[in-house]
């Protein structure tokens, strides 16, 4: 195996190229991405890049010369074409195929869209050239629609906000968050929201982007009102950025389709967003667009590459800033899952609550609690039985139903 290729160069590929060559690995190694730019962080994107508070270099992974040390064949600016699996080529869109005995597909996810996106003013939030663009129009004290109350809506409403912005939030469920935190968390959400002084429409879809001149001026909704605004903000999820798979062969289903190693095909796998796969500890086929699954799940990828041959099955953990607040998760959180609030009260201001599923813990939440939320992760880890959980004498006082 003397040649491996990496196909995305953000912070799963980068954690890819730095395993094989902290591993050992001396072969060719090439690392292929998109964007220009070197491999930097993106929770902070909609956070301290949109408000300001930090200036788009300090997102960087790595400096220059770190970059360097990995001895890495680095094609920045370049997009993958194609696949072709019996001959090991990546094909670039610019015509150029590189070969290879091992590969790693981490090209993560791409934004949804509504027709009318290519309008003046309607923005998506995905990359630091995103953020950047969307942090100048901000700068201009527009009025502005986000469309989508998932974490990544609710986080630029946030930041808006606290720019002294009128933000108005649309969601067509009942509550923010609602996946996967269930209605009670979303109501809180909600609420923080409203305190702060964001307008939400929940329960509404939209209809359409309206514009005259080539600008966006407003959202239409389902219940026939018009939403004005200068500036609209879409955050209506992401797809696996497969499209240049087509035809590869590869199982293509929600993202790549790998085995419990992260291996789409012999000497083929995958990490990060773009990754499926079975994590046996909750019986479960998962896709994480988590930034700590990145990490975990490229370590993971190289060491299988090199032979390891050991199933991935973490515990996911991700988190949200929003305001004061943080909340961070532990584990997974079904739709159909009981939810019991363990210590504390939302009306403290900080809290954990704890998910059920089939019996067992299955996830834990912390709300301004980090610390009693890494307390109760083992709950997690361990597939605590949720009736003896409940039963415990040092909790059972706390449980609020």
């Amino acid at each position: 195996m003397n040649r491996i290729v990496i196909v995305g160069a953000s912070a799963a590929g980068l954690t890819v190229a730095e395993t094989l060559r902290r591993r050992g690995w001396d072969g060719h190694l090439a690392l292929i991405g998109e964007e220009s730019r070197p491999p930097y962080d993106r929770p902070p994107l909609s956070k301290q890049i949109l408000t300001g508070a930090w200036e788009p270099e300090r997102a960087a992974l790595r400096s220059l010369p770190d970059l360097a040390r990995l001895r890495a064949d680095l094609r920045l600016g370049q997009r993958a074409a194609a696949l072709d699996v019996p001959g090991r080529r990546v094909r670039l869109a610019g015509g150029e195929s590189i070969g290879f005995d091992a590969l790693v597909i981490a090209t993560g996810v791409a934004p949804r869209r509504l027709a009318g996106s290519d309008l003046a003013g309607v923005h998506v939030l995905r990359t630091l050239d995103d953020a950047i663009a969307l942090r100048a129009a901000l700068r201009a004290g527009p009025r502005v629609v986000v469309v989508g109350a998932g974490f990544l809506g609710t986080e630029v409403a946030a930041a808006a906000r606290t720019m002294g912005l009128e933000v108005t939030v649309i969601e067509p469920e009942p509550v923010p968050v609602r996946r996967p935190f269930g209605d009670r968390i979303g109501a809180l959400v909600a609420e923080l929201h409203r305190d702060h002084g964001t307008h939400l429409r929940c329960g509404v879809p939209v209809r359409r982007l309206r514009g005259a001149g080539g600008r966006v001026t407003g959202v239409d909704l389902g219940d026939g009102t018009t939403l004005p605004a200068d500036i609209v903000v879409l955050a209506l999820g992401a797809t696996p950025a497969t499209g240049w798979l087509a035809g590869s062969g590869l199982e293509l289903g929600d993202g790549v389709e790998c085995d419990a190693c992260c291996q789409a095909a012999p000497g083929i796998y995958a990490a990060g967003d773009v990754a499926s796969w079975p994590n046996a500890h909750f019986g479960t086929r998962m896709r994480l667009e988590h930034r700590m699954n990145a990490t975990e799940q490229a370590m993971a990828a190289a060491g299988n590459l090199l032979g390891d041959a050991t199933p991935f099955a973490p515990v996911p953990y991700f988190w949200t800033d929003q305001y004061d607040t943080r909340i961070q998760a532990y584990g997974i959180f079904p739709p159909d899952a009981e939810m019991r609030i363990v210590h504390g009260a939302p009306s403290d201001g900080h809290f954990t609550a704890a998910y059920s599923h089939h019996g067992n813990v299955v996830g834990v939440l912390g709300w301004n609690a980090p610390r009693q939320a890494r307390t109760l992760r083992r709950l997690v880890v361990e597939r605590a039985s949720w009736a003896a959980f409940a039963a415990t004498p040092a909790l059972s006082p706390a449980i609020v139903n």
